[in-house]
């Protein structure tokens, strides 16, 4: 059975919603990042950047969420979209994984978790994660779906990121955006996103961002040969 590593964040979510929508049997693995579990030497076997999600297939190991949603779509056959789409597929979900997702990320880090407020930063990754909604909201207006004429892995992997769109734009989130908005809840009424809401609800996932949880999800920022108490000093 396919093992799927994952927790709550965005990336983890699509491969989720992918798995619910197409009824594959898995084996739910959670990985607490606050925890640091993604660094253990037998998650680095599966996933060696170690980050979440990842999937262990029949011995293949296939990380990153795009990188998964395309295999597996591949495999089966489930929302693949059209093979004379494929050109547009490709192109919107590096869209995806090169820009919207690092960007959106990248504005609620500078904005929510650094140490320091930064002017710069906040606006340069916010404007940003901007531009790429708007890119998004033009290419929607007169289509249902990211790609072709159907429900497919681009729109589950756009969802992932956009579900947080409060959090990465603040409270106004996708008012600005009516096509956006509009393809957001047709996805999100899908019966298959309740599910994925509800999937490891019975996991304890660290929630406090402490000094242990902010080594364990930032460890290049600390040097390595020093402690833990002095790291939280240059955090």
């Amino acid at each position: 059975m396919l093992k799927f590593y994952f927790n709550k964040a965005p990336n983890p979510m699509k491969v989720s919603l992918y798995l619910e929508e197409t009824g594959l049997p898995y084996e739910l693995v959670p990985v607490d990042t606050l925890k640091g579990d993604q660094h253990s030497a037998a998650y680095r076997a599966i996933n060696p950047n170690g980050k979440v999600p990842a999937i262990e297939d029949e011995g293949v190991r296939v990380f990153d969420s795009n990188a998964i949603l395309l295999y597996l779509s591949e495999k089966t056959g489930k929302l693949a979209g059209e093979s004379k789409d494929r050109g547009e597929m490709l192109s919107w979900l590096m869209f995806i994984a090169s820009g919207l997702g690092p960007f959106s990320g990248q504005s609620v880090h500078f904005n929510r978790a650094a140490p320091e407020q930064l002017p710069y930063a906040i606006n340069r990754y916010l404007r940003e994660a901007q531009r790429h909604y708007e890119v998004l909201d033009t290419h929607l207006k007169h289509r249902e779906y990211i790609v072709g004429d159907a429900f497919s892995i681009a729109d589950i992997s756009a969802w992932g990121w956009i579900d947080k769109a409060k959090v990465v734009l603040g409270d106004q989130g996708l008012a600005p955006y009516a096509n956006l908005q509009r393809w957001f809840d047709r996805i999100n009424s899908r019966p298959a996103v309740e599910k994925v809401r509800n999937i490891g609800k019975d996991v304890n996932f660290k929630s406090d961002l402490d000094a242990d949880a902010q080594r364990a999800l930032y460890p290049q920022n600390f040097p390595k040969d020093v402690s833990l108490e002095e790291n939280t000093q240059v955090f």
